[in-house]
């Protein structure tokens, strides 16, 4: 079975808007893009599929815009080519090497779950909410960075029920921000 597994930078308030942390450095992308290439496919919301199309979709032309430096070609290009799945009851088609899972999302993970491979990746706020509580997440990987944003969009509000984690692993940043993956705890009985 392949692990699905949620990253997402946070502040140290707990604010998740992707603006909200420290500006991307070279060193952070390409932790970012080491995690992408660990998956086989990539789970998204709307709203984060949008605003990741808009971001890191190579332009028709086959040139990236001036803006993508060499230390984020990497990243746009592990992003840009991987396998998508768009869960959306709005969208009536997605493209950029997307599928759309419109209908038993719960189903429909567990699924591709179980193919082979090295794994799924799911990010931003709402999806992972709801995975999380379908018991669907395998690995939990926060970004901390640094700052009190103060407000904003917080990880996993309305969680149904508690989820006790493990660390299996910490990365720290020369810029202070640390990475902290875990897993769902085994609870014995």
């Amino acid at each position: 079975m392949r692990p699905l597994r949620y990253s997402i930078n946070v502040t140290l308030d707990g604010c998740c808007h992707h603006e909200a942390g420290l500006a991307p450095d070279e060193e952070s992308m390409n932790y970012w893009t080491a995690q992408l290439e660990r998956a086989d496919a990539l789970l998204f919301g709307r709203v984060t599929y949008e605003m990741m199309e808009s971001t890191w979709r190579k332009p028709a032309t086959g040139t990236w815009p001036g803006w993508v430096t060499g230390w984020q070609l990497p990243f746009a290009e592990a992003i840009d080519r991987a396998k998508k799945y768009v869960v959306s009851n709005t969208l009536s088609g997605v493209d950029w090497n997307a599928e759309l899972v419109q209908d038993n999302v719960g189903q429909t993970v567990q699924q591709l779950k179980r193919e082979s491979g090295e794994g799924l990746w799911v990010g931003g706020v709402t999806l992972p909410r709801a995975l999380a509580d379908l018991r669907l997440i395998d690995e939990y990987e926060f970004v901390i960075h640094p700052v009190l944003a103060g407000h904003g969009p917080t990880l996993l509000v309305g969680l149904h029920e508690r989820v006790q984690l493990e660390l299996v692993h910490r990365h720290e940043f020369r810029s202070g921000a640390i990475a902290l993956r875990y897993r769902p705890a085994r609870v014995t009985v």
